[in-house]
């Protein structure tokens, strides 16, 4: 199984999305600054995750996240 997943800066207005097989490992690696990227936006909660059965299907669904329209319906999910 794949995840698709969005996690929010707590401190800053940062939305990262990404895709893995572990999502517990790699939400570890943005938490503890392992990852350059998300390392200045730290600590974060998750936002969003989706469970998917293929790598292709995760990362067709990670690059929607990432359009305008995913980006839309993720700070959608802020509002709740």
């Amino acid at each position: 199984m794949f995840y698709v997943y969005a996690i929010k800066s707590i401190h800053r207005s940062y939305i990262y999305v990404g895709l893995t097989e572990n999502l517990e490992r790699r939400f570890h690696q943005h938490q503890s600054g392992q990852n350059k990227t998300t390392k200045p936006y730290a600590p974060f909660i998750i936002l969003h995750f989706e469970e998917l059965p293929t790598r292709p299907e995760s990362r067709s669904r990670e690059i929607y996240l990432k359009s305008g329209s995913g980006k839309e319906f993720l700070k959608s999910l802020l509002d709740k």
